[in-house]
């Protein structure tokens, strides 16, 4: 159950990082929100690392929690990433 928390507290900390860049974006404001997003990665990942400490100081191995961090950090990030492809510009 606390995977799922903190995985959707990662997809609303990245709409609210999209909502931002796009609120400063002006008449760029999809590519603003794109943009936004990659700036969500380095910091979800510390996020990440940080909830993986977590489970480790209330006993479980780095080994257990190791796969239960990466996809704690994958699903937003995949989310970003693809947020980011998607309305970014191309020239």
């Amino acid at each position: 159950m606390r995977t799922i928390m903190v995985i959707g507290m990662g997809l609303v900390a990245l709409s609210l990082f999209a909502l931002v860049g796009r609120k400063l974006g002006g008449t760029a404001s999809a590519a603003k929100a794109a943009k936004a997003a990659l700036w969500f990665l380095p910091l979800w990942a510390a996020a990440a690392a940080w909830n993986l400490s977590i489970g480790v100081r209330h006993g479980y191995s780095a080994g257990e929690e190791l796969p239960i961090a990466l996809v704690v950090f994958a699903v937003p990030a995949a989310v970003a990433v693809f947020l980011w492809r998607k309305f970014s510009t191309r020239v």
